[in-house]
């Protein structure tokens, strides 16, 4: 190997980015210590690391280029401090297997080009060899109840590795997933998006899937397709009756009589009145009230015969 970054990739000055790009995946390949036993394959992998983190960077490759290594390791001269060079002093980290991971992206990119111990040729897969794809991806998609009555849309930015041109190496992109959301669906309704996780080079990606989870409600509890509503009243009024007072999601305000007696199991049954039917959004649940009787903490003597004459009859 030469003593400089472009002799150690075998390139010449003029190389372009992606020339140096390809240098670097083929020799470090040839030189990574799980696939070279010589000797010298470490120190060769360690210098193939610095020379690729120096020329693809174009800030580094542009002091290199001007100022040589010295310059670039010990800090360039003040007098070119204003040129909009590197100007600190650059220290390689010293972890060629992060570089590698870098470039070819995953924790084990390695793996990516061999299978049983036989290594892949550098212009794919080898004949024979099957790609198969990532598992899938699950994200919780949490929804308010007002979303899951009316429907909506939601716009999700996930962040994933693809492919460059190259087909060589891969880097870190965001895309917008949009997700329309149906009046009516229910808790663990499952979004899927095909084929929209990490690309590699010998893998198909995985797919994501989002998962419907339904934050509480203020005053409504969902149950299938009813929704369960608590009033909460005296206990005057649940001997003489009453009439309650409810909004619905869509804005609307219900008045429901009650005329019967009502005990601590009673409950209000208003159909029509809960969450739409995701397969047909113009069929709705029923609203079930259900109510909490707040007893008298403490009755004088007077009052006690007064209600004891009073339910005598």
């Amino acid at each position: 190997m030469g003593s400089s970054f472009y002799d150690t990739l075998e390139i010449n000055r003029n190389a372009t980015d992606a020339d140096i790009k390809k240098a670097y995946r083929r020799l470090a390949l040839k030189f990574h210590p799980s696939s070279n036993r010589d000797s010298e394959s470490p120190e060769i992998f360690t210098q193939l690391g610095e020379a690729y983190d120096v020329l693809s960077d174009p800030r580094k490759k542009a002091t290199y280029d001007k100022f040589g290594e010295e310059g670039l390791k010990g800090g360039i001269p003040p007098e070119y401090g204003s040129s909009g060079a590197w100007s600190s002093k650059y220290i390689y980290h010293g972890n060629p297997d992060k570089t590698f991971k870098q470039f070819f992206g995953g924790d084990n990119p390695f793996a990516d080009f061999y299978t049983n111990d036989a290594p892949l040729q550098l212009g794919g897969l080898e004949p024979g060899v099957v790609k198969t794809q990532d598992a899938h991806i699950e994200r919780d998609l949490h929804l308010s109840l007002d979303d899951l009555f009316h429907g909506c849309t939601k716009k999700i930015k996930i962040s994933r590795r693809v492919m460059n041109e190259d087909g060589f190496t891969s880097s870190i992109k965001d895309k917008i997933l949009t997700i329309d959301v149906k009046p009516g669906w229910k808790e663990g309704t499952r979004i899927v998006f095909h084929k929209e996780g990490d690309q590699g080079p010998n893998s198909i990606p995985a797919d994501i899937v989002f998962i419907v989870r339904e934050k509480s409600h203020l005053f409504f509890v969902r149950q299938q397709h009813d929704l369960i509503y608590k009033a909460h009243i005296s206990l005057e009024m649940a001997l003489t009756g009453f009439s309650v007072e409810v909004e619905t999601l869509d804005d609307r305000l219900l008045t429901i009589p009650i005329n019967d007696l009502v005990h601590p199991a009673y409950t209000k049954v208003v159909t029509g009145e809960g969450m739409p039917l995701s397969q047909d959004p113009s069929q709705r649940g029923s609203l079930i009230i259900t109510f909490d009787i707040q007893f008298p903490e403490r009755l004088s003597a007077e009052r006690k015969l007064q209600i004891k004459q009073a339910l005598a009859f």
